[in-house]
């Protein structure tokens, strides 16, 4: 198997999912999150398209995710938690495909000799750990809107 390709895929499938879920939420801070997380993936899908090319990886941080609290911060402020909680499913859905991926990540990560392939599947497996806890974060916007905010994982996020 090419692990590279693989994880292309991967990266590719989760970028379609998140702009799939993008395009069926009528709230806009949400649908604002949704792409970000797409472009994200991205990132990814070209740092490991870099990686079986052999060449230099350039970025590995999503620096786009940076403002998710604020956008949250602002869609509270604007009473906007409303007409996403139909949706939480494909949330959890998603969060759980964030967890296999980072799992599978970690897993390449163990079994990697070269040190900066390894450091490679370690920096995106915490990206996607970020990916994880931001929809955990959705989840809770919709579903509890009065008290998301006070939420521990936005710490982790932001680590």
């Amino acid at each position: 198997m090419d692990i590279f390709a693989y994880a292309m895929q991967m990266e590719k499938d989760g970028e379609i999912y998140y702009r799939e879920l993008s395009a069926q939420t009528k709230n806009k801070g949400i649908e604002n999150i949704l792409t970000r997380l797409a472009d994200a993936e991205v990132i990814h899908y070209n740092i490991f398209q870099a990686m079986k090319r052999n060449e230099e990886i350039l970025e590995i941080d999503s620096k786009s995710l940076e403002d998710i609290k604020n956008i949250f911060a602002r869609l509270k402020e604007d009473g906007q938690s409303e007409g996403a909680s139909t949706q939480v499913v494909l949330y959890r859905k998603a969060q759980d495909l964030e967890k296999k991926t980072r799992d599978f990540y970690l897993e390449k990560a163990e079994e990697s000799k070269d040190k900066i392939e390894k450091a490679i599947f370690q920096k995106v497996a915490n990206e996607e750990k970020k990916h994880y806890l931001i929809l955990g974060n959705i989840i809770d916007f919709v579903e509890k809107p009065d008290t998301w905010l006070e939420n521990p994982e936005w710490y982790r996020i932001e680590e």
